[in-house]
């Protein structure tokens, strides 16, 4: 990362020189700040992270959206993921390869997870991305993912997880696969019990520590295990990335089990466990993702701020702690990972009033807009005192997954972009 040339006085200062005002509107202002931001960063970023400050604003998608269309234009960038469920992404990548559902209505329900197809500018994503591949003047087609785990909210069954690596295997060896799939089977009972909502609350509801769950987890062992064992002939038999995919699903149905294990366990640190075990099958997935697009291209990664900054996560006075994704990519990719955090400075249909004086968001909004990038040089050549002085704004009344910037937000992120305000569009959930 680079670092600031020069030793500031008053992070007013920082501000006033180096902020990168810029508005949706116009493309050869937004593109010039993109591509100031990117050069800044150097060579080595692969993966790069941008941050929504809160679910729901309509104009951080778009951001996002133009953003993507600069990094894939200028850039060298072949793929998205996005906070959606990892198995419902590869039916959304489908239509923008040209081929499954016929429309994007076909897929707005099962090519997402959380209803996130709903949103229009997730619709303009897609579509953008579909019509760039079918030109053929571009032989490096996008890739569509999802990055998230079957695990927010209410954990999925693992039935389908452990489903497609069956059908791998027995289309590659049908009496092996048809073996493990009658020990499997009987041990996944009825999907409505491990996709329980009152899990959530009370471990008693929960099924993943029952005898046919724990032989389940056994039986998975064994599967990968099995599969690690036949590589040589597996990948024979299909081909290298048919086989990493199958592998995959097999580490995310052990991993899935983990978490309804963890759901069924009573323990004052059961919420920090289950949000690890999520964020970590979250980079799990990113670093499968990054290893599909090695040699075509570079991968934008579009999630909350919580998920994607590098430092760890606490809630309730410090009671809940863990390592989001953002921490596990920048163990798994040092100067690789970059990432962008936003924020906003006020929101009425969010109930994100104007942020209060001295505050991060009242000093960036301050300054030349609508949006503005702005570096942080993680810290360094900024003023600590004034930095660990800096007030908290208020939160939204409406919207809880909004999250206020603070001190540590500088060595979380390696540049902001803050809009003046954002819309709302009906989600507020991390």
């Amino acid at each position: 990362m680079t670092h600031a040339a020069r030793v500031y006085a008053t992070l007013g200062d920082w501000i006033a020189h180096e902020v990168l005002p810029f508005s949706l509107d116009s493309r050869p202002d937004f593109n010039a700040a993109v591509d100031t931001v990117i050069d800044s960063l150097g060579n080595a970023v692969e993966v790069l992270g941008f941050g929504e400050a809160l679910h729901g604003g309509d104009e951080l998608l778009v951001l996002r959206n133009q953003l993507f269309q600069r990094l894939v234009e200028a850039h060298g960038y072949s793929a998205i993921a996005i906070e959606s469920g990892f198995p419902q992404g590869s039916i959304a990548n489908d239509y923008v390869l040209g081929r499954g559902p016929a429309s994007y209505e076909e897929l707005q329900d099962t090519g997402f997870s959380h209803g996130f197809g709903k949103f229009e500018a997730n619709r303009e994503l897609v579509e953008w991305m579909r019509h760039y591949n079918a030109d053929p003047a571009h032989p490096t087609k996008l890739q569509f993912y999802g990055f998230d785990s079957p695990t927010d909210v209410i954990a999925d069954s693992p039935r389908q997880t452990l489903h497609f690596v069956l059908d791998y295997l027995s289309e590659r060896d049908e009496a092996l696969g048809q073996e493990y799939r009658k020990r499997i089977d009987p041990l996944l009972g009825q999907d409505a019990a491990w996709e329980n909502p009152a899990t959530v609350l009370d471990p008693t509801q929960a099924i993943g520590r029952s005898p046919e769950a724990t032989a389940l987890r056994i039986e998975t062992e064994e599967l990968i295990s099995e599969l690690r064992v036949r590589y040589p002939e597996l990948v024979a038999k299909s081909d290298e990335s048919r086989y990493q995919e199958a592998v995959h699903y097999a580490v995310m149905a052990r991993q899935l089990l983990n978490f309804h294990a963890t759901l069924a366990q009573t323990s004052e640190k059961r919420q920090a466990r289950l949000l690890g075990i999520r964020a970590a099958m979250m980079a799990e997935n990113l670093a499968y993702i990054v290893s599909r697009e090695q040699g075509r291209g570079n991968v934008l990664v579009f999630a909350h701020n919580i998920h994607l900054k590098r430092g760890k996560v606490q809630w309730g006075n410090e009671t809940v702690i863990w390592w989001p994704v953002g921490s596990h990519l920048h163990e798994l990719f040092g100067r690789r990972y970059a990432v962008i955090g936003s924020a906003v400075g006020s929101s009425l249909a969010n109930g994100i009033s104007q942020p209060e004086a001295g505050t991060l968001e009242a000093r960036f909004t301050s300054a030349p807009g609508p949006v503005r990038f702005i570096p942080t040089h993680q810290g360094q050549g900024l003023p600590a005192e004034e930095m660990a002085a800096l007030p908290i704004r208020s939160g939204s009344q409406k919207n809880r997954s909004y999250e206020s910037l603070g001190a540590q937000s500088f060595t979380d992120f390696d540049w902001f972009a803050v809009l003046d305000t954002a819309t709302y569009n009906g989600w507020g959930h991390f």
